[in-house]
């Protein structure tokens, strides 16, 4: 049976929900991902902003240089899982193996699915058509018999388009493209590859398998196979719909203008925790290795890492690690660009602990949990603690989502 993988990109997605929530944004040049003046990134922009050059992951202040005319919008993350969480439901009633690569990305599987909804095209196309019904959203669909290639047709069928390749067209639908393409080649990959002449998928897929593998180790043996148009290594190498579980949690802000108030920038790590805190129970998991990242006035980055007696998910257990990391990396007056919390070494249970204080985790761990189901449905500041309440952080429109549809939190394992 021929497999057949359908890669679903909403258009724009950030920019498409405010539209719908505010029409007077239609047509005009917008960027989410908050204000002019900020520090931030873009998270999102409108096909008229990109006529600018504008894109995703460039700087704010950038964005409003090149296009003083954009509007800016901080974004609303609650609208967007609102809005993720009904596609998903569309995706669910085509076929059980539905992954959510992202708040606004996503994987269908659609192999022995002809009897009921027809050859794949025409199964496409109703995805495409059930999806526009249920959001008044666009998206663009890319179908292939690898994630790889669906994702890449996906890209190229953009906007609002439906892109099937064929089985057996693969390599030669990849060939003309640019190895910038291939998921996972960033730029410093894309450098390297040029170092070699090889500017597009077909000088790749031309190249002896042994030289990448000279230059480039395990990756360039992968390279060599999504040259082809296979599912070979990281991202694309696993089943559709395997909930796997991340290998870190962090959250990171960046400061509109550089700090060295100590009380501040404690809280704003407080804050950070917070937020890496309720990641680690959605996933039923907890850390034993919390790291602060810090970035001075200089773009200095400085990384401490500590280990802890007991793997915790606990709000004030990883606050207290980072605020200890913190004062004895800080040296109280250099101003302060960014911090970061960053959870690591990722366990499925807490370990041994103490059996006196077990009862009183116990109960924490369930009040957070309450906690967490009102923040996911009323916002990330409908609870929090009084000293983080004006600590200035929102949570990033676009990584970490909370609440990703597909992904919810494992049950409590029985004991």
């Amino acid at each position: 049976m021929l497999r057949v993988v359908c890669h679903i990109d909403m258009d724009a997605f950030f920019v498409s929900v405010e539209e719908l929530f505010d029409p007077s944004l239609k047509g005009k040049p917008v960027v989410v991902g908050g204000q002019a003046n900020q520090r931030g990134v873009v998270a999102a922009a409108s096909y008229a902003a990109r006529k600018f050059g504008i894109h995703s992951a460039m700087p704010l202040r950038t964005a409003a240089r090149l296009c003083p005319q954009a509007l800016f919008v901080d974004g609303h993350p609650e609208r967007y899982r609102e809005y993720s969480k009904k596609v998903y439901a569309v995706l669910t009633g085509f076929s059980p193996q539905v992954e959510m690569a992202s708040i606004d990305e996503a994987y269908i599987d659609l192999t022995g699915t002809g009897r009921l909804l027809g050859p794949p095209l025409k199964a496409a196309h109703a995805l495409h058509e059930a999806i526009r019904e249920a959001t008044s959203l666009r998206c663009s669909l890319g179908l292939a018999s690898s994630r790889l290639v669906a994702k890449v047709s996906s890209d190229q069928a953009k906007p609002n388009g439906v892109l099937y390749v064929l089985p057996g067209k693969e390599a030669s639908f990849l060939a003309p493209l640019e190895v910038r393409k291939i998921p996972g080649v960033g730029k410093k990959t894309e450098a390297a590859l040029h170092k070699f002449g090889i500017r597009r998928v077909g000088d790749l897929a031309a190249l002896d398998e042994g030289l990448l593998t000279t230059h480039f180790g395990r990756w360039g043996l992968a390279l060599a196979g999504k040259a082809q148009g296979l599912d070979a290594g990281g991202w694309f190498d696993s089943e559709i719909g395997a909930n796997e579980d991340p290998k870190s949690i962090s959250h990171e802000h960046t400061f509109g203008e550089d700090s060295a108030d100590g009380e501040r920038l404690e809280t704003t790590l407080l804050k950070l925790s917070e937020m890496v805190a309720k990641r680690l129970r959605e996933h039923r998991l907890y850390s034993r290795t919390i790291q602060l990242k810090l970035r001075n006035e200089d773009f200095v980055t400085i990384t401490r890492a500590c280990t802890l007696d007991h793997a915790t998910q606990l709000d004030r257990e990883v606050a207290g690690a980072a605020i200890r990391l913190f004062r004895q990396a800080w040296d109280g007056k250099t101003p302060i660009r960014l911090l970061g919390v960053h959870a690591g070494g990722l366990e499925q249970s807490e370990g041994q602990m103490n059996l006196l204080e077990e009862p009183k985790t116990a109960r924490l761990r369930d009040a957070f949990r309450s906690v967490d189901h009102i923040r996911n449905r009323f916002g990330g500041t409908s609870i929090s603690l009084a000293k983080t309440l004006n600590a200035g952080i929102r949570e990033r429109v676009h990584e970490n989502p909370f609440g990703l549809p597909g992904k919810d939190p494992k049950p409590p394992s029985q004991s």
